[in-house]
């Protein structure tokens, strides 16, 4: 096993392993530490296998990741939504670059749909309506984010689909503070779909621009799923 995979491994380890720690009264830089650790790793393996700018912006994307993870703990909601909303707008970047060729009327309708869908269902989510047009607001770039992925050209059962776990993990985190407050479930399922999430867009991303600079010698499925 090369470093390379040696960094994924210990991405997925780490993510997997974080729900592990709750409950046990870690000393408060553990706990944050292992949190990002996930993503932290992942963004090392994207910044190991880049070779060109698209797959140093998947870097950043996941650096942002694990700095907003951290910066939730260390400074809050708003601040940690800034990093993500940050990676939000780089990756809707990467897949602007790499637009999927001969978008049907139907890729556009899923794309234009669910964005003002995101954004109507986030606004109406927190109990606390103050807060409410600022959580639209960043639901306008995490929409985004995922109607970029699924009009790339990377493959849907992958990038999309993580894209779209990242989104529907944010938005069990709205109706946290609100509708689903205090469910016994709620955070379990916020942390699988992040990470899961971010894992497949990851390496969805990487295995595609993989094969195109003739990086990888596995042979993979069609970028075009």
């Amino acid at each position: 096993m090369n470093g390379r995979s040696l960094l994924l491994l210990a991405a997925i380890v780490a993510g997997a392993s974080y729900m592990a720690s709750w409950g046990h009264g870690l000393p408060p830089a553990v706990d944050i530490a292992w949190k990002g650790a996930g993503v932290a790793f992942l963004a090392l393996y994207a910044a190991s296998r880049a070779r060109n700018l698209d797959g140093w912006l998947l870097a950043v994307v996941m650096a942002l990741g694990a700095a907003g993870d951290v910066l939730l703990e260390t400074h809050g909601l708003t601040v940690g939504a800034l990093a993500f909303l940050t990676g939000h707008l780089v990756a809707i970047w990467l897949y602007l670059r790499n637009r999927r060729p001969s978008l049907g009327g139907v890729d556009w309708l899923v794309a234009g749909l669910l964005v003002p869908t995101t954004v109507a269902i986030a606004f109406a989510l927190p109990a606390d309506r103050a807060g409410a047009p600022g959580i639209a607001l960043y639901a306008l770039g995490l929409s985004a984010m995922a109607a970029g992925a699924w009009l790339s050209r990377f493959r849907r059962d992958r990038v999309a689909a993580g894209a779209l776990m990242f989104l529907v993990s944010d938005l069990l985190i709205f109706a946290r503070a609100g509708a689903l407050h205090g469910q016994p479930w709620i955070n379990d399922a916020v942390w699988i779909l992040y990470f899961a999430g971010q894992t497949l867009v990851c390496t969805g991303v990487v295995e595609a621009l993989a094969r195109r600079t003739g990086d990888d010698p596995i042979r993979l499925q069609p970028e075009s799923l």
